[in-house]
């Protein structure tokens, strides 16, 4: 199974379509607290429709506690200032693919964890700062089930 988490996530729409994503790819979701808004949220349920039910999801204290629950995975940290590109990666089942928040990305202290394989970047053109952190989550998740064969898709 593949892990894609947002640490400190901020904005309700943007988990719920990471909650979709995770739904339909089978991929597990992290939400690493602090979160900007209540999992009872309106706009949240409203983005993942029904899919919450089919959605893998775990909401963790922190970010040591989200790295003590996977043990043995390696973790790609996702940044715009990243030489890598993500389609770089030979993605393994039980990766993580590690988001930071919508308004400030993954603060440099995460990204420096030890435990962080490696940072990578969805590129974009010259000039655009930031790309939506759903999206990057649905890119990034798409690519590493495709390197896995689509693992259980119809």
């Amino acid at each position: 199974m593949l892990h894609v988490a947002i640490h400190e996530p901020e904005i309700p729409g943007n988990s719920g379509n990471a909650i979709r994503i995770a739904a339909t790819t089978g991929a597990m979701l992290h939400l690493v607290r602090p979160l900007g808004f209540d999992l009872e949220d309106a706009k949240l349920r409203r983005a993942g429709l029904d899919y919450h039910d089919l959605a893998h999801l775990r909401v963790h204290d922190d970010l040591d506690a989200l790295l003590d629950a996977l043990p043995g995975s390696r973790v790609f940290a996702f940044t715009a200032r990243a030489a890598a590109r993500y389609t770089e990666v030979a993605y393994r089942d039980g990766d993580l693919l590690l988001l930071g928040r919508e308004s400030t990305g993954l603060p440099e202290g995460v990204m420096a964890h030890p435990r962080v394989t490696q940072r990578v970047r969805v590129p974009m053109v010259d000039g655009a700062r930031s790309m939506n952190v759903s999206n990057v989550a649905a890119i990034a998740v798409q690519e590493a089930w495709r390197q896995l064969g689509f693992a259980g898709a119809g």
